[in-house]
């Protein structure tokens, strides 16, 4: 089971994993009412490296790039349930509009995002590029999306 911790203790946990000749994966998001899409993504992600790290966009960075009203669920709350999945090994919480300052300071091998970023820009890749690391893109499970979610909640809202 993984963890919550601060950039510095994932600094620290990074340097242990390059000792050890590991590779860290990276990914970063909302991860707001936590779905089935959310827990396949990330099981590709690991499935990549030895290690997961996520980025997790805390309150004040999720309401100014998803809108007020989100996120649903608190940062501390996700990071919880996040940390308590297989997959991942550690979460950070920040509220950076992008994740290059923990992109900059971790260097993980890889940084993986949705493949919705195959047709649009991904503000983080010319930082992986500087330090020599690799972008993974990868396809989201069809029909699941927390935005799918909660217009399905709304709509049974508006049926009562």
């Amino acid at each position: 089971m993984g963890q919550h911790i601060t950039l510095e203790q994932a600094i620290q946990q990074r340097e242990q994993l390059r000792n050890d000749g590991k590779t860290l994966i990276f990914t970063n998001g909302h991860f707001d009412l936590l779905h089935i899409g959310h827990l396949d993504y990330l099981e590709k992600a690991r499935a990549l490296g030895d290690a997961l790290f996520l980025g997790l966009n805390g309150d004040d960075s999720s309401e100014r790039l998803k809108g007020q009203g989100r996120p649903i669920v608190p940062a501390i709350e996700r990071a919880r349930l996040l940390s308590a999945l297989i997959p991942v090994t550690a979460v950070i919480i920040f509220n950076d509009d992008t994740a290059d300052r923990l992109l900059t300071a971790l260097q993980p091998d890889i940084y993986v995002k949705g493949g919705d970023y195959a047709h649009k820009i991904l503000p983080e890749r010319p930082t992986v590029e500087a330090y020599g690391g690799r972008v993974e893109l990868i396809d989201y499970l069809p029909n699941h999306s927390t935005t799918r979610l909660i217009e399905k909640i709304r709509a049974l809202l508006l049926d009562d």
